[in-house]
């Protein structure tokens, strides 16, 4: 398995305005430039499906495998026979108020050893800057 994770801490925001914008499919063009669209086949919740469509790329479909409200969420793109890339967003209260935002990246599967390496580093480069602009567009949410 390859893993990265990015942690920011935002003393001016709470979880539910970070929850909003995770919430509003939307938006995530706004925050993320490494996406060109998103839909999502239903509400944002465990279970629901969708595609999303990196810059330059094909569409490529996921399912939200976890949604916790305020705390965080889990989608997961599958590449059959190759990879599962598991993407987990985690949100927990600062004891003197704000929020700690996490964004993981695990690649898992039989071709993870191989592709992981290769792909890991291509997807995670922009995590610093988006969860950045997520952070700012969580304030507009205040």
């Amino acid at each position: 398995m390859w893993e990265f994770e990015h942690t920011i801490e935002a003393a001016d925001i709470t979880p539910a305005q970070v929850w909003a914008r995770y919430a509003d499919i939307a938006s995530w063009t706004e925050w993320d430039e490494g996406i060109e669209k998103v839909t999502l086949d239903g509400p944002f919740t465990t279970g629901s499906t969708g595609t999303m469509t990196p810059a330059g790329q094909d569409p490529l479909p996921f399912t939200i495998t976890e949604a916790v409200e305020g705390e965080g969420f889990t989608d997961e793109t599958v590449i059959p026979d190759a990879v599962t890339l598991r993407f987990i967003h985690r949100l927990a209260a600062l004891p003197g108020g704000g929020t700690k935002v996490t964004h993981r990246l695990e690649i898992d599967g039989p071709a993870a050893e191989q592709m992981g390496p290769e792909l890991g580093p291509q997807i995670t480069e922009d995590f610093p800057e988006a969860m950045q602009s997520l952070v700012q567009a969580a304030r507009k949410n205040g």
